[in-house]
């Protein structure tokens, strides 16, 4: 189990550093240009996500690990792959980069703070986390293993080697999403005898969760009145968390719960087949407009 924790662990943090390689101070200058844009953004993801979850977990009866790994991924930022899928979606891909690289930061802060306070605000995920004597600061120093270390790394390799870091993004880039992919698959091959039909209800669970997160995205977009490209780009950034992150956070911090890990496993799955199905669908709907 400590030799699978450590695996998962270097891989996300090797995702962390392939993105860190792409990002330069003009993706966060944005936030100076349109911070009303930027902000409203990101109340998709730390807002209206995690208040959503909460509330569903509280009346619906789901299991502990089920409802806290719902909460927790729902507290993660945007996943690393959103940036593409936005690009791929024709939606504003400079606006999903600056809204990916201020999600990462804010989710030191926000990350520990959402999922402390939705799991503290139910009854039946306060008790799932008391059992396990879990902490914000627990949850922290996950973050800042995972985030914020390869994070920092990259930023400075991008800015004190760029041609070092343009060589290298790609191919960390596609190793890295291919291992996680791995990963979860053989997690899951490897747990088949405790899946068979008991699966289903998790993965109804994680298609109408990830559905949840694409609509409240679109609906913020809506509301504030924003452009087309830009509604995309929020949708994509709320409907693809990163549940890679939530893996890890699980591997360090809960044991790699079963329950818990079946849940992100799917959403990692789940949101790249819907996301790119979406961006297909803007695709095919752009080409019949004539845009």
């Amino acid at each position: 189990m400590q030799l699978q924790q450590a695996v998962l662990s270097l891989v996300l943090m090797t995702m962390v550093f392939a993105v860190a390689l792409e990002l330069r101070t003009s993706d966060f200058a944005r936030v100076f240009a349109m911070p009303r844009n930027i902000a409203i953004g990101l109340l998709p993801q730390f807002v209206w996500l995690p208040v959503a979850t909460w509330l569903i977990t509280l009346a619906l009866d789901l299991p502990a690990a089920t409802e806290a790994a719902m909460l927790l991924v729902a507290c993660c930022p945007g996943g690393s792959l959103s940036n593409v899928v936005t690009h791929w979606g024709r939606g504003d891909t400079a606006y999903s980069v600056s809204l990916s690289a201020v999600a990462t930061v804010l989710a030191f802060v926000l990350t520990p703070f959402n999922f402390a306070w939705t799991m503290g605000a139910n009854p039946t995920t306060r008790s799932f986390m008391q059992e396990l004597m879990l902490s914000p600061v627990d949850i922290a120093s996950s973050l800042l293993l995972l985030l914020g270390i390869p994070l920092l790394a990259g930023l400075w390799l991008r800015h004190r080697r760029p041609a070092l870091a343009d060589r290298w993004r790609e191919p960390l880039g596609r190793f890295g999403l291919i291992a996680l992919l791995l990963f979860i698959v053989i997690g899951l091959i490897r747990e088949r005898h405790l899946l068979n039909t008991a699966i289903l209800l998790p993965f109804v669970i994680v298609v109408a969760h990830n559905a949840l997160g694409l609509v409240l995205g679109w609906i913020t977009g809506i509301l504030f009145g924003l452009g087309i490209a830009q509604r995309r780009a929020i949708t994509v950034e709320a409907g693809m968390q990163n549940s890679g992150l939530a893996l890890g956070i699980i591997a360090l911090q809960f044991g790699s719960d079963l329950g818990m890990v079946i849940i992100a496993s799917l959403w990692g799955i789940w949101h790249i087949v819907s996301g790119m199905s979406l961006a297909f669908l803007w695709r095919q709907f752009d080409a019949r407009s004539g845009v």
